[in-house]
């Protein structure tokens, strides 16, 4: 495990030397920079990935980004005293330092990978795999999340307004959405640790929602577009599509993986999906006679 745990320092220590000095080099615009930065540092994530014959190698990916894209734009733009951004990058720094403890924490070593990825790729020939693997598996997350961190290049490089009432929603959203993360996956591995086989999760969190987990994370894609309305609304085309392409990924892709695993595996799983809310938390609903 902690020689596997080397591999990983290794892979990201490489990466983001490699694409601090794109960001350093390449003669472009701060969001040109940080796009080709980003999807060189993928290429390097995805080459390991090839070379221990595990994508979960990109896992941490997402979490580790974030703040360095917020970082290199604040360095770079003219808003780097304004209290928005600060707030904002603190509250990014919160949410990514929670995931990637929570990785951390749990990761089962290079001998584990995430069954997402190897289903995936055995839908398609030998002879695509790793094409597919690069571009489902490394680049449109990689793209996804670029997206979805556009309101901090807005705030960061852009006139905007002053601290408003909205900015404080935004706040209170973001970093609730960290904790209701931070609490459903505490929840999630003290019932792992005891689970017998065949059971399931329905307390806590987990028995007003399916995926608080993914509720949280979702929120805080819509706390940091919330930031971008409050910041400046003339630039909505930049922050919206982050938050929309969140919602459909974990609405339609993530969530309908999970539940349809998880109906064949668990006995007693489909009459808990008539009962407990897909996505938001609520009070769960009576069973039918």
């Amino acid at each position: 495990m902690h020689t596997d745990m080397r591999h990983i320092y290794m892979a990201y220590g490489l990466t983001l030397a490699v694409g601090t000095a794109a960001l350093l080099l390449l003669p472009y615009t701060p969001l040109w920079n940080a796009l080709i930065a980003d999807v060189i540092a993928t290429a390097i994530i995805f080459a390991f990935s090839r070379y221990h014959k595990n994508s979960s190698f990109y896992d941490a990916y997402w979490s580790v980004i974030p703040p360095l894209l917020m970082l290199y734009w604040m360095m770079t733009g003219p808003n780097a005293d304004d209290l928005r951004v600060w707030l904002v990058f603190a509250l990014v720094n919160f949410w990514a330092i929670r995931l990637t403890w929570n990785w951390a924490s749990h990761w089962q070593g290079l001998s584990h990978e995430d069954w997402r990825y190897s289903d995936l790729r055995n839908n398609v020939p030998a002879s695509l795999a790793p094409c597919l693997d690069f571009i489902a598996i490394h680049l449109l997350p990689t793209l996804q999340v670029f997206v979805a961190c556009l309101p901090m290049y807005i705030i960061s490089q852009y006139p905007v307004s002053a601290f408003n009432g909205l900015d404080i929603i935004a706040a209170a959203v973001t970093f609730f959405a960290v904790l209701i993360e931070l609490f459903s996956d505490i929840q999630l591995h003290r019932f792992l640790g005891q689970r017998k086989a065949g059971e399931f999760i329905n307390s806590g969190l987990w028995s007003w929602s399916r995926h608080p987990n993914y509720f949280g994370e979702l929120s805080f894609w819509c706390g940091l577009m919330l930031f971008g309305f409050a910041a400046s609304p003339a630039h909505y085309l930049w922050f919206i599509p982050g938050a929309v392409l969140m919602t459909l990924m974990i609405v339609f892709i993530s969530i309908p993986m999970m539940d349809e695993r998880s109906a064949v595996r668990r006995p007693g799983y489909s009459e808990h999906i008539k009962k407990v809310s897909r996505l938001i938390p609520m009070p769960p609903r009576k069973a039918s006679h």
